[in-house]
């Protein structure tokens, strides 16, 4: 036994040989982190923007308030622990990366407390007289959306109406003088802003929410201008101009034309917005960075050559400074009239930045610009951070300085003196090389949002931006001066030409075969994780930042091996959607163009939706259908869903219901009506949200409840707690189906 209590042979008990191993190899890391940070030194104020966005992301992301504020706490305390604790660099970076994620999230939950307004509770039909904020011309849809400051209720109502409120009318019943600062007196029936439809969808609760939007509707009857509008500055001048480009070119080249001049892309009809949008064109069609590009450049141009052309101002005065300035000018009066978005004012502040740094001498186009501009956004628009158009935005800006500041691009696309077919050669390959990382940087926020995106839009950027750049926007631009003279005819011919022409080619590329990828919802650990893949690439500039490809293609894996959800229901339980080999059946046979796309993109099908009554795995009357769905031949569904208000004797639903392992109304239902499994009526709708399930494998739900949480603007409550997946099943549940199910006999019959 003498062994046991044998010394170290190194002399030194194995504790503190332990401590001294780690000890030795943490303070070796340290070190190593510390020279990393010492040469990225430069890189570094970029990521106190990311940290902010961070908190900001963080308090979307997590469901009710207390996670909030344990976020807020963790980050005070690495903050704390950063500050004090960490020495060096590594320490510093951090504490401020902490601190500004504990800002992000103080910073959105804040506003969204400031930007509070009532919203409508239910339903109501009411008249009253409003001031118009705001007029969007949709063409697609053929009506008019207005923005109302309601002023005074005309009928009695238990409530008073919200401070703001959207509502359509048709174009054709727009009487004259309607007008942004315009009274008008309208009768409509208004409701709560509709929350999110499906989980995944566009959450348009969440937007209305920060614009102090509290009710929707829709006119009845004819609205009458009580008190016309008095001239209103922007407002007025934008609706000149949108009325002027309107009547200088045919109706589809007036709606581009039209959303490169105001930023109103509502007056492009919806075909070809839809062209656009599959082709990877849509950013032409949001004044962005490219447009506010195009109009600086063009100014700075234009007032640099005409001042020298006067030796004595050439001489006597500093011509770039004042032709920056006059591009400064212009870029903010642009910014004014097009509406002021998130991706004109971000560009009008990087191009503001770009135009000091040439009047300084200093570099003008850098990560730490783009850092600069989202970080205003930010302080001033946090909620920026969860649209679509602020990450795409960003995301294209940075992808192409990142690309154009790398070694290799420089000494691949440098200009230097050769000959013109070199010189051609170079500019085609940044143009391509730009293009492909654009691409690869907005793919996956398309397919997040819009779960589409254009496999084919390099090939068409790389004619369609130097079209709209050079050609479109100085045509247009040309026929707007000359029509001060009353000779703008023939630039707006041509202009009209040149959009006939871009229109084409994003037709064309839309409708060729394999144009669009689809995806389902994407999980949200798979966006984290490609959008810190792309920040870690875009961020640093050593080897170390081709870590982020790790995180990158983890997350294109989780993306690509999403599921397709095999049922969808809305949040009013009236528009079911079946799927099956990836394609969905819908309930309803009278479906609007707008619950058919969104059916259709939430199961990752990119086509027309087939009807649920024609297929062979289901059949329907009148007034409900019953369909068998699942995976594989070992476990099949059977779901009951009804589509009629006719009344159903009580006994025989309580046995259509028993039989069956799903149901779905859009009625309540009575007590009685127990399912297998899942019983889908108003009551509990009321209470999820839109619903997809997934039968496959383990059976779970997902709800609209679940990804809003407790967030202000949600109008459901995540209560509802589905039974555990299959444990009511009855016996023989997995049996094979018939090849055709029936619905019951006791069912009301077609008439």
């Amino acid at each position: 036994m003498q062994w046991m209590s044998a010394p170290n042979i190194a002399g030194a008990p194995l504790p503190q040989r332990a401590r001294g191993y780690w000890g030795a190899h943490g303070r070796a890391a340290f070190e190593g982190v510390e020279r990393l940070l010492e040469a990225e030194r430069a890189q570094l104020p970029p990521w106190i923007t990311v940290g902010l966005g961070l908190g900001v992301a963080a308090w979307f992301a997590l469901d009710v308030p207390r996670d909030w504020a344990a976020f807020m706490c963790i980050s005070a305390a690495l903050a704390l622990s950063g500050f004090v604790l960490g020495p060096g660099r590594a320490g510093r970076a951090l504490g401020w990366f902490a601190l500004a994620a504990l800002v992000g999230c103080a910073l959105v939950w804040s506003r969204s407390e400031r930007v509070r307004a009532a919203r409508l509770e239910r339903p109501i039909v009411t008249e009253f007289t409003a001031r118009i904020e705001r007029i969007d011309h949709l063409a697609a849809k053929g009506t008019e959306r207005l923005t109302l400051a309601p002023e005074t209720t005309l009928a009695p109502l238990a409530t008073e109406l919200p401070p703001r409120l959207r509502l359509s009318i048709g174009r054709d019943d727009a009487p004259p003088g309607l007008a942004p600062g315009a009274v008008i007196r309208a009768r409509g029936r208004l409701a709560p802003p509709p929350p999110m439809a499906l989980p995944g969808t566009y959450d348009f609760a969440r937007d209305a929410w920060f614009k102090g939007i509290g009710a929707v509707g829709k006119a009845l009857g004819p609205i009458t201008v009580v008190k016309p509008a008095k001239a209103q500055g922007l407002e007025r001048a934008r609706d000149s101009l949108r009325t002027h480009v309107s009547a200088s070119l045919p109706e589809r080249p007036a709606g581009i034309a039209i959303a490169l001049a105001t930023g109103d892309q509502n007056s492009v009809t919806r075909s070809d917005a839809e062209a656009m949008r599959r082709s990877g064109l849509t950013h032409l069609l949001s004044v962005s960075g490219l447009h506010i590009a195009a109009v600086v450049a063009a100014t700075m141009l234009l007032t640099l050559k005409l001042l020298a052309l006067s030796e004595r101002l050439a001489l006597r005065f500093n011509l770039i400074l004042v032709a920056a300035g006059a591009a400064a000018a212009t870029g903010i009066g642009y910014t004014l009239l097009t509406g002021a978005q998130v991706p004109t004012v971000r560009s009008c502040i990087a191009a503001l930045l770009v135009l000091g740094g040439i009047a300084l001498g200093r570099e003008a186009i850098s990560i730490r610009l783009i850092a600069v501009g989202a970080l205003l956004v930010l302080l001033f628009r946090p909620e920026a951070v969860a649209g679509a158009s602020f990450q795409m935005s960003f995301a294209a800006v940075t992808a192409i300085i990142t690309l154009h500041s790398s070694q290799w691009a420089r000494r691949m696309f440098e200009r230097r003196e050769e000959g013109a077919i070199v010189r051609s050669a170079r500019w085609l390959g940044a143009m391509v090389a730009t293009g492909l990382v654009v691409e690869l940087a907005l793919i996956p926020l398309a397919l997040f949002h819009f779960h589409r995106a254009g496999l084919y839009g390099v090939a068409a950027n790389i004619i369609a931006i130097p079209l709209t750049t050079f050609v479109i926007m100085p045509l247009e631009a040309g026929a707007l001066l000359l029509d001060a003279a009353g000779l703008g005819k023939p630039l707006w011919l041509l202009c009209g030409w040149s959009i006939d022409a871009l229109l084409g080619l994003a037709n064309a590329v839309a409708s060729a075969k394999g144009a669009v990828a689809m995806l389902p919802s994407m999980p949200g650990w798979a966006f984290a994780l490609m959008v810190t893949g792309g920040l870690w690439l875009c961020l640093w500039q050593g080897r170390i930042r081709l870590l982020g490809l790790v995180p990158a293609l983890l997350g294109a894996l989780g993306a690509a091996s999403a599921p397709t959800p095999d049922l969808l229901v809305t949040g009013d339980g009236r528009h079911v959607a079946v799927i099956r080999d990836g394609v969905p059946h819908m309930l309803r046979e009278r479906t609007g163009d707008y619950m058919r796309s969104l059916l259709g993109e939430a199961a990752g099908f990119d086509g027309e939706p087939f009807i649920l009554g024609g297929a062979g795995f289901s059949a329907c009357s009148r007034d409900s259908c019953v369909a068998t769905f699942g995976g594989g031949d070992e476990r099949h569904w059977r779901l009951l869903a009804t589509r009629s208000s006719q009344r159903i004797d009580w006994e025989r639903l309580v046995a259509a219901c028993a039989s069956a392992d799903i149901v779905v109304s859009e009625r309540w239902l009575p007590r009685g009506c127990t399912p297998r499994w899942l019983k889908l009526d108003r009551n509990t709708l009321e209470r999820t949200g839109g619903v997809a399930l997934f039968v496959r494998g383990a059976p779970r739900i997902e709800t609209v409840a679940q990804r809003v949480g407790q967030h202000p603007w949600a109008s459901v409550i995540p209560q509802y707690k589905p039974r555990g997946p299959r444990s009511r099943l009855r016996p023989g549940h997995d049996r094979a189906p018939n090849s055709r199910s029936t619905p019951p006999a006791h069912f009301p019959k077609d008439r």
